[in-house]
């Protein structure tokens, strides 16, 4: 019998066309070969993950509770890794009530499709910050919401601009109904927001009635003191979900993050992960509780936090010795980033295939921008790569960009 391709096009949902692949999960087939000094994927340095620790750890879950931890567990997550959640997050000054308010999640990007999945329908208006976390893009883009973007200045979104767009919005008989933001250390931008703007956006959310997802990773790694809360802590009114994750405090293998909302929310979400995953892996959970419990987290945070400000300031000091005139860049106060701004000449995205000839990887900015600007943006990693590649790396950039101008 004669075999012939099916027209797999046909089958297809239409909420495919929607779907794109990462330009980061791309940029690391190749940003991992022998030789590259890579600024792109969001990864933790791997010299200092607790293996010990871990090790200990993981060989007393299989000893003493090998019956729960290999099996299944409810949707909602294990009750011993909440209560240590709850307690991590109170001492963070973030109170939460009890541990019903709390959906732990396949790492945090799940929590990010649960959500464009119970709350968006297309055509929703969902506000995102100027650049935003692509992932996020992502995991929305397929529920067809219509995206409003606010840019940013050295204090975080410009709350300003977004509550001209909300009055003008209003006017015309519409609302949003979401506002996602990465507050603390942006990525990709590596902004902090203040305080005053996050009191703001509450006080624009409870007045034209939308709800607040606070995306938080990088909050443990501020390399100097600053005066800051989650909005999640100022919330009187249950408008703000919180999300954060174990893959930059602890090892992002273990594929854990962790959602703060209403009881009323994370009802709703967990029927949502039910039908994803069924659970979040016992055993990973198990793990994770134990790791909070005996302080291994506690420990690794001020360790993790001293060598990303060392390498943040290696970036930095390379940037300045190397990049041309015309290019401008950030300066996080923690975080994993630093977005670069180069003369409106260059596409970072075809500058690309050129920096692979020169081994050197960096994410182009433009999948950040749901706007579809910064074309002359990239955001640079600096926790990944050793101390010693740093200004290497940053030379070789900074070659390929005066080659293009």
């Amino acid at each position: 019998m004669e075999s012939r391709n099916i027209n797999l096009s046909k089958f297809l949902a239409r909420r495919t066309q929607f779907m794109r692949a990462s330009e980061i999960r791309e940029l690391l087939k190749w940003a991992t070969e022998p030789g590259v000094i890579s600024f792109g994927g969001g990864m933790p340095d791997p010299r200092y993950f607790p293996y010990n620790d871990i090790r200990e750890i993981t060989d007393y879950i299989i000893r003493e509770k090998g019956d729960k931890a290999f099996q299944y567990t409810k949707t909602e997550g294990v009750d011993e890794l909440k209560e240590e959640i709850l307690k991590f997050m109170t001492k963070r000054g973030t109170k939460v009530d009890n541990i019903n308010q709390i959906l732990v999640t396949s790492g945090s990007q799940q929590a990010l499709e649960i959500l464009g999945r119970i709350f968006m329908d297309p055509g929703d208006l969902v506000v995102v910050e100027l650049p935003t976390y692509l992932a996020a893009i992502q995991a929305f883009r397929v529920y067809e919401p219509i995206f409003i973007g606010i840019p940013m200045d050295d204090n975080g979104m410009r709350t300003d601009i977004l509550e001209e767009k909300l009055k003008k919005i209003y006017s015309e008989g519409k609302s949003v109904k979401l506002v996602y933001t990465v507050p603390t250390c942006q990525n990709p931008a590596g902004i902090t927001m203040s305080n005053d703007r996050r009191k703001h956006l509450l006080e624009l959310a409870s007045k034209y009635d939308f709800l607040i997802i606070e995306d938080d990773p990088y909050s443990y790694f501020l390399f100097k003191k600053i005066d800051f809360r989650s909005i999640k802590s100022m919330d009187t009114e249950g408008r703000v979900i919180y999300l954060s994750t174990f893959s930059k405090i602890l090892i992002p293998g273990l594929r854990l993050g962790w959602s703060v909302a209403s009881e009323e929310i994370i009802t709703k979400m967990a029927l949502a992960k039910q039908a994803i995953d069924l659970c979040s892996p016992a055993f990973c959970q198990y793990i994770a509780a134990e790791a909070l419990k005996r302080g291994v987290v506690d420990k690794q945070i001020p360790i993790i936090k001293k060598v990303y400000k060392n390498k943040r300031d290696l970036m930095l000091e390379a940037l300045e010795k190397y990049f041309p005139e015309g290019c401008r860049w950030t300066r996080p106060v923690g975080g994993m980033f630093i977005f670069a701004y180069l003369p409106e000449k260059i596409d970072t995205s075809l500058m690309l295939e050129k920096a692979k000839q020169k081994k050197v990887a960096y994410v182009p900015g433009r999948s950040f921008f749901v706007d579809g600007s910064g074309w002359n943006t990239m955001r640079l990693n600096f926790t990944f790569v050793n101390e010693e590649e740093i200004e290497e790396g940053i030379r070789r950039l900074a070659e390929l960009i005066k080659e293009e101008l």
